[in-house]
């Protein structure tokens, strides 16, 4: 394969320049760019619950933690090529740039391929299983199996943003993002407000606005010259590029699969406790997911400003990068916190004003909403690791705590006592576990050598 030129317009070195400043420059395009990906799954249950009613919009809010369950491992596996991407860019070798590149979109298409017929196939079993009550399943199906015939597009959309954040680049992926998530409020309005289809229509124009996003990113990497250029008949697996990014990628897709699957049973235990209780949950987890997205554009700048330093052995610029993000991280995580606590009832009601659903809304977030600091600092700590290749580390912790520990607590609590309030107490739990975990393996071990081990 012949070896590319450097981008100069449309990646950022991140090697050179003030760190502070590189990073908050790349950190504000994700973070409006995770604003526009979260209004996909938002609008959806804001215009279900205002026109159809609540057990349509529970139907749609339960969907993030099987969704998450069904995509997590493949796009956490891609990771891992953003990872190998930074690395190398930040070394200057941009021949193994373009073959990361291309083996991580043969990656996608097949994964993607494949979360469809899985998705399709088996909706009824896997909401079976997590206790989907039996007024809700019907429209649910619709949903999970409108959603998963276009998950294609979502699993090489989230493949070609690693690509372009790896190289640093945060303003395009925003860009695309806009597009499509106008498109999917449009589409909703226009599907469910105005002509009055069914939930089903809700997933249709989730999928045609995630299919927009996904070829434009797609036109922009075949441009010609620049060092991610594609190249259609480039698109395979190179057998040792395929193994590094596996390498670095899989535990963070298992890491996302475990989190994904902790979510999973939660929800199926809270779904046991009826549609209210379902319908609280699912608004929680919509404003939770925005409430959290200035940190998760922090942590994705911290993995690709480590990859890039470590790669081009800057040993001591990218602890001070890191540093950066992860104080950044926890006073951001702890000043949302403050603000869900005090207006949860108002942010809950918007999407479900029944007062049973504000009730149970409002006492899970004020259950969690002050330990949102433990959170950023584990997902911080976290975003170092898999910047320096050492992504094990979080998947071993998140297994052993997220999943494991989160497990047997809520099972011990609906064993013996029953009461659902207790099932919220799971998350800052393992939060604080998981956080004591992480500073004691920053502090003592020698990340910044993971490259090199």
């Amino acid at each position: 394969m012949a070896q590319t030129v450097p981008a100069r317009q449309t990646v950022q070195n991140m090697t050179e320049g003030s760190p502070v400043s590189l990073i908050l420059r790349f950190a504000l395009p994700i973070f409006i760019s995770q604003v526009f990906q979260q209004l996909y799954s938002t609008a959806d249950a804001f215009i279900v619950g205002k026109y159809l009613g609540t057990n349509a919009f529970a139907a749609v809010s339960s969907s993030g933690t099987l969704i998450m369950l069904l995509t997590s491992l493949f796009i956490g596996t891609a990771m891992g090529a953003g990872v190998a991407i930074s690395k190398y860019f930040g070394a200057g070798d941009y021949e193994n740039v373009s073959r990361a590149v291309h083996t991580n979109l043969a990656f996608g298409i097949v994964s993607g391929t494949l979360l469809t017929l899985i998705g399709v196939f088996l909706t009824p079993t896997f909401l079976v299983w997590m206790n989907t009550d039996a007024q809700v399943m019907p429209q649910a199906v619709e949903y999970f199996r409108y959603y998963f015939l276009g998950v294609l597009a979502t699993v090489l959309y989230n493949m070609c943003t690693s690509i372009l954040n790896a190289l640093g680049d945060s303003r395009r992926p925003l860009h695309y993002l806009i597009i499509s998530s106008l498109v999917n409020i449009a589409l909703d309005l226009l599907f469910i407000g105005a002509f009055r289809w069914g939930v089903w229509s809700a997933a249709v124009a989730t999928v045609l606005s995630q299919g927009t996003s996904c070829v434009l990113c797609l036109i922009h990497l075949l441009k010609k010259g620049e060092v991610y250029t594609v190249t259609p008949r480039n698109i395979r697996f190179h057998s040792a590029m395929l193994s590094e990014i596996i390498r670095y990628g899989l535990p963070s897709g298992v890491q996302n699969c475990v989190i994904g699957l902790a979510n999973v049973i939660v929800q199926s235990q809270i779904n046991s406790f009826g549609m209210l209780a379902m319908a609280a949950y699912g608004a929680h987890c919509k404003i939770e997911g925005f409430a959290f997205l200035p940190i998760t554009s922090f942590t994705m700048a911290c993995t690709t400003f480590v990859g890039q330093n470590l790669g081009a052995k800057q040993y001591d610029r990218a602890k001070r990068g890191a540093r950066f993000c992860i104080i950044i991280a926890v006073v951001m995580a702890e000043l949302i916190g403050l603000c869900y606590y005090i207006w949860a009832s108002q942010l809950i009601s918007l999407f479900d004003s029944t007062p049973g659903v504000v009730a149970l809304g409002m006492q899970q977030a004020r259950t969690v909403a002050l330990f949102y600091c433990l959170l950023a600092f584990s997902h911080s700590i976290a975003a170092v690791c898999r910047g320096a290749g050492r992504a094990v580390v979080p998947m071993m912790i998140m297994l052993s705590v997220w999943c494991v520990i989160r497990i047997i607590y809520i099972m011990l609590v609906v064993h013996f006592i029953g009461e659902i309030g207790y099932i919220y107490w799971a998350y800052p739990l393992t939060w604080a576990i998981s956080s004591t975990i992480y500073l004691i393996y920053y502090l003592r071990s020698d990340w910044v050598h993971g490259f090199e081990r």
